[in-house]
């Protein structure tokens, strides 16, 4: 049995998981959070355990048999947890804005499964490679008012991508991970976020309430709205007349440019934007789009950054502001690699790869959650600069502060006070009795 005992806090946010596992496997689940959440050190499957305080009375391979046997699905995990940060988090009738991308957890080892050479552009040295699995993330953004410079992403739903299987490709797996998300809420609206390689003829499969806002391609071939019906016999065009490329369609006059002040990156800018409504026809087909391009204020021609987008009613501003917000998703592989310690567990079977990544994500997720629920977010500030009284520009809590806040609760659950009882005179009496009397030594001679 454990050890401790869990908080309530975290216990009610838990429960919510119950229906994704078995009796058994729910109880290995919550302790191998725990264990996640407490483990100060590598979060290996067995350290998650030892974090836990199971070291010793679970055998460890309970623990593996968590990730590479037991009867659970990721994508299941996903979507509660999606449930359980749009239900604490977000507006009723918000839409849900949904960013991908992809990110690289380096392994060791030829047999790990789905593990192959990436380009990695963190690698050191000449060559920028590195052996390792690569997982596209999905990841909700909401807005906490304990972290007011930026918005935050939490990771609902992720996917391993393996190379030289042309049917999966990360736009597809993208594309799917959106299709649950889409499924659980029919009746939200859906944008989704993602830079120029998140962009191609599989977006047509998404479903309808679904928009995509992502980076033009400089290259793109753009084209005009279809014509009208003429009503002449033969087939109507379904698209009109070739657009010139970007950078010219910047410098001529009838592109009109505005300045606006957005927000973006935690600061408010003023940018001159140009929209306008044309057809990508080899990737989004007849389906209209909003390009949106961006400059510097009194800049002579040309432009900085070209958005493309389906949703037809934003304004140029607000996709811009929409696509700076794609930015906290490198906020949260660095916190999840650094801090949480997301995949450092040496699993090597297919199903053990496939899930803990996710498990990990996962814990990502409710440890803000349970944060933006129970946490004390102008204490710990003031606390850390009690600590630290020449880091005064601390205003915000980080992930870590959130991950200690609730290791310390979990710590704090062991050590609940407990009530004084007055013993009786008969228990007194039976004590005093059953205390040996003490035994005087004998006087030593004078004489």
């Amino acid at each position: 049995m454990p050890a401790w005992s869990l908080p309530r806090s975290l216990t009610e946010l838990l429960m919510a998981f119950r229906p994704c596992f078995t009796a058994p496997t729910f109880t290995t689940f919550a302790w191998l959070v725990v264990g996640l959440v407490a483990q100060p050190g590598t979060r290996t499957v067995t350290g998650m355990l030892a974090g836990a305080r199971l070291a010793g009375i679970w055998h460890h391979s309970r623990a593996h048999r968590f990730f590479a046997a037991a009867r659970w699905s990721a994508d299941a995990l996903g979507v509660v947890v999606l449930e359980v940060v749009v239900a604490g988090l977000l507006a009723a009738d918000a839409p849900l804005v949904v960013v991908v991308d992809d990110s690289l957890f380096r392994r060791s080892g030829r047999k790990v499964f789905g593990a192959a050479w990436h380009h990695d552009p963190l690698a050191k040295g000449g060559k920028r490679v590195a052996w390792a699995n690569c997982w596209v993330v999905v990841g909700v953004l909401v807005r906490l008012p304990f972290v007011p410079q930026r918005a935050v992403c939490l990771p609902v739903l992720a996917h391993l991508w393996r190379p030289k299987h042309p049917d999966r490709t990360k736009l597809a797996l993208a594309v799917e991970l959106v299709g649950l998300i889409a499924t659980r809420y029919p009746d939200r609206q859906v944008h989704l976020v993602g830079d120029a390689a998140y962009a191609g003829k599989t977006l047509r499969d998404l479903p309808e309430q679904a928009t995509v806002t992502t980076r033009l391609r400089s290259d793109a071939v753009l084209y005009q709205l279809a014509p009208p019906r003429t009503g002449k016999p033969g087939r109507p065009r379904t698209k009109g007349k070739r657009l010139p490329e970007l950078i010219v369609l910047a410098a001529l006059r009838r592109v009109r440019w505005q300045q606006m002040v957005v927000a973006c990156y935690g600061e408010r800018r003023l940018v001159e934007l140009a929209c306008f409504r044309c057809l990508w026809y080899g990737t989004f087909g007849p389906r209209p789009v909003q390009v949106v391009l961006v400059r510097a204020p009194g800049a002579p021609d040309g432009y900085d950054l070209a958005l493309v987008s389906t949703d037809l009613e934003a304004t140029p501003a607000l996709l811009l502001e929409r696509y700076a917000d794609r930015w906290p998703v490198e906020v949260l592989f660095e916190e999840a690699r650094q801090v949480a310690g997301v995949g450092q567990a040496r699993n090597r079977t297919r199903k053990a790869m496939e899930r803990t990544v996710p498990f990990g994500l996962a814990c990502v997720s409710l440890v803000v959650c349970w944060y933006a629920l129970h946490g004390q977010p102008a204490a710990d500030v003031a606390a850390r600069r009690a600590r630290a009284p020449w880091y005064q520009d601390k205003h915000a809590v980080s992930f870590a502060d959130m991950l200690v806040a609730l290791r310390r609760v979990i710590l704090a659950a062991q050590y609940l006070p407990g009530s004084l009882v007055e013993p009786t005179t008969t228990e007194i009496l039976a004590v005093q009795r059953a205390w040996p009397p003490p035994q005087h030594e004998p006087r030593k001679s004078t004489g």
